[in-house]
């Protein structure tokens, strides 16, 4: 029988994933890979009594059925072969005379679930079980304190720690932009540890993220960035220059989000509808789409990770990319209002500026993007990170060309007001790569707008009038 024929026959289960193993009288050796990698992963059936051969399967049934579902339930619930307790849920079926056995594997919550040593830690891929590396092993580490970082108070900071533009910022934000919140009526210090930003006299991961000065989130973060490039082509591989555009780093979160959310701003198609009074309203349900996915991305980072979070525009698609997976997975995300970030502060901290959903993963928003381009958002999720890619519908060759055509503009702007700016100096206050502005350089001279006079060093550059 195939697969699908396999699963009629065990059809009071939902299948997920499943694993098969063909044994008769006792459990088989490479069964605790499997039961540790569902728990590691997104949970799963493991079926005794069936043989696969390619994509056929095979009904071998079981003997002593009693004694092996016995065995195996001690094995995962009282005795010390795991580094932790498993419950499982067993199943019992007839098929053809013979007897097979199920036994569904939660995922777990305490993560790295490991027979023996944490070297026997396994993980499910595709639809086999491999051994975990020690960076997927320290994800799942990671991953025991989903929800709880962000309210951890972070050594060595103080008030100091604190970006008092950033700060300031943020809490005239509130005021204007949400006038009716009650925090706006409260002093600083109450403000601060209503909000979770300081406990105790001391930063918290969330508040330290969100407004601290750089050099104060680098003690904790090394390197903290959040990538931003926009790539001319599919792949990164395959452009010519690699990328046209790439955002300077900023002090902290709340930086980055306003930077990061007006260059999202090109790639949403807002148009004018006429309101009830006669007036014109800009329709932005594209672009707060793709808000959404933007402030989904920086509140369930996993910032303790080696890798960073980014956004990457290619000519055909958005990808949002950041470290760390959901608390579960995608289809049941969902398919429910499940509503459990990483970072609860930057969640808090977000929602009182109502710049994202009050519940939720704010994913029926996204979706959103579906009914307005046609184009299907795709999701993705592993252990050590969550992707979230949204077509683009735009010919985006003509984006191109506005976009370059506003940046030649502006550099030429630059070069009227100081004709011995260097590419360096022009890159540090644009943001654009030293290739994307000698392209955009070429289109000037080309136009009959500058020209170079002496060398690249010493030179300088002439307006053509």
């Amino acid at each position: 029988m195939n697969k699908q024929e396999l699963l009629k026959k065990l059809s009071d289960i939902e299948w997920d994933d499943f694993e098969v193993k063909k044994t008769s009288s006792e459990l088989p050796k490479n069964i605790w890979e499997t039961v540790s990698a569902f728990s590691n992963t997104a949970g799963g059936w493991i079926i005794l009594g069936v043989s696969q051969h390619g994509n056929k399967y095979e009904i071998s049934g079981v003997d002593n059925a009693e004694k092996i579902s016995q065995d195996f339930i001690n094995t995962i619930r009282n005795s010390n072969k795991f580094n932790t307790k498993i419950l499982s849920i067993c199943k019992k079926y007839k098929l053809g005379g013979k007897t097979v056995l199920g036994f569904y594997i939660p995922v777990s919550e305490n993560k790295p679930v490991f027979f023996n040593s944490l070297q026997n830690t396994f993980i499910r891929n595709a639809s086999g079980d491999r051994r975990a590396s020690e960076y997927e092993i320290n994800a799942l580490y990671r991953n025991q304190a989903f929800g709880t970082m962000s309210a951890k108070t972070a050594r060595g900071t103080s008030l100091k720690s604190i970006n008092k533009e950033s700060y300031h910022n943020f809490r005239d934000y509130l005021k204007r932009m949400v006038p009716e919140l009650k925090y706006n009526k409260l002093d600083d210090a109450s403000f601060n540890q209503k909000l979770q930003i300081i406990k105790n006299g001391k930063l918290t991961y969330g508040g330290l993220l969100f407004i601290g000065k750089n050099a104060a989130i680098q003690n904790h973060f090394p390197d903290f960035r959040i990538d931003y490039l926009e790539i001319p082509g599919t792949s990164y591989e395959n452009s010519e220059p690699r990328y046209t555009f790439r955002i300077q780093e900023q002090e902290n979160i709340w930086e980055y989000y306003f930077i990061l959310f007006q260059r999202l701003r090109n790639y949403a198609d807002n148009p004018l509808r006429i309101g009830d009074m006669g007036a014109g309203i800009e329709d932005t349900k594209q672009l707060d789409a793709l808000r959404e996915a933007l402030i989904n991305m920086l509140i369930h980072c996993d910032y303790f990770s080696p890798m960073k979070p980014r956004i990457r525009v290619f000519t055909n698609r958005i990808e949002f990319e950041n470290p760390g997976s959901l608390p579960r997975p995608i289809e049941e995300i969902l398919k429910e209002d499940v509503s459990i970030p990483r970072n609860p502060v930057l969640a808090k901290l977000f929602r009182c500026a109502k710049l994202c959903e009050n519940a939720g993963y704010g994913f029926d928003k996204m979706l959103v993007w579906e009914k307005e381009t046609g184009n299907k958002i795709s999701f993705k999720s592993a252990m050590d990170m969550t992707k979230v890619v949204f077509p683009l519908n735009i010919a985006m060759t003509e984006i191109t060309q506005k976009s370059s055509q506003k940046s030649s503009q502006k550099i030429f702007e630059m070069i009227v007001k100081n004709n011995n700016i260097t590419i360096q100096e022009i890159s540090e206050i644009t943001g654009l790569s030293p290739a994307g502005i000698k392209k955009n350089l070429n289109i000037l001279k080309q136009s009959g707008r500058i020209r170079r006079i002496g060398p690249d060093k010493g030179g300088y550059w002439e307006i053509i009038k």
